[in-house]
Formats: structure tokens, sequence, C-alpha cells
């Protein structure tokens, strides 16, 4: 009986560990100092510098859901925070248009890089939640040359029933 409570124990820990997001940003106000973002996020997974100042990003790739992109202007002061990895930010990418740079620029560093036979290029994976707190994939797709030449969301099936037994 005590290993039971030992395994529900950790498992009901895991669960929570995962389903928190410890980049939460959403509450930062603008004109906020780059050193007070630090403070209070910690180092970023990444720093992209921008037109008009950097961005650093806070991802939970590989393994979460949210990617924060938090926009400081020239004299390091807070213009603006956002999570990215939603279906309507997934909107903005112009297949023909954008990059690899210009994905992994609003993104952040995606999951997973793969390669599939019938693609002559690589696929990055994003994981992210739908409304309904579905688990989903981002996939883009790229050409050789680094152009994304389709992008398109599909369900992870990670806790899915298993059919065969209907």
């Amino acid at each position: 009986m005590d290993l039971r409570r030992t395994l529900a124990g950790l498992g009901l820990a895991t669960l929570l560990a995962a389903c928190a997001h410890p980049f939460y940003a959403g509450d930062l106000q603008p004109g906020t100092s780059r050193q007070q973002v630090l403070e209070r996020l910690g180092p970023p997974t990444r720093i992209v510098a921008l037109p008009g100042g950097e961005r650093l990003q806070y991802s939970t790739q590989p393994f979460g859901h949210h990617a924060w992109m938090v926009d400081l202007d020239p004299a390091g002061r807070l213009v603006g925070a956002r999570q990215v990895l939603a279906a309507a930010e997934f909107q903005r990418i112009v297949p023909g248009q954008w990059t690899a740079t210009d994905v992994e620029r609003e993104f952040g560093p995606p999951a997973r890089v793969d390669g599939v036979a019938s693609w002559d290029g690589p696929v990055l994976t994003y994981r992210w939640r739908d409304v309904d707190r579905s688990d989903m994939f981002y996939w883009v797709y790229l050409d050789r040359q680094g152009v994304v030449r389709r992008a398109h969301q599909g369900m992870e099936f990670i806790n899915a029933p298993d059919n065969e037994r209907n």
C-alpha cells in the first residue's frame, strides 16, 4: 500500500509540474527594465536581435507547450510580452516568404527538427495546446534553402484511447 501511495504522489507531482509553465510573462508591465525581467523570469532560452531592440525568448520546448516572446526597446525597457504557441500566432506564417530564421525569431527553437521521406527538407515541429487544452503539433516544412513551403497543425495523440480494443 505504501508503494501505491508513493507512486500516486510521484504521479501527481509530475502532473502538476507538467501543467505549470515557469516563464509566465503575461503580467509584466510595459516599461519594465531588462534587469527586472531577468530577475523575474531568469535567463532566457535565447536572445534575438530585433531592428528596434531585442527579444528575450522563454521557451518550454521540447516538452512544454509555451513560448513567451519578451520584446525590449533599444533602452532595454519592455515593449510587450506574449505567448506565441497558439493557433492565431501560427497563422502569421507565410509560406514562400518566411524562412527558418523568421520562424525561430517568432516562435523560438522548435521541439524537434525532423526529416520525412515524402519531403525534401527539414520539418520543424512545435508542441502547443489549443483552446480546449488538447495537445497539438504544428509542423513547418522548409525547403533545402530554408524557406517555408507549407505549415499545418495536427493532434498529438499522447493519451488517445486504444482504438484496437473497441
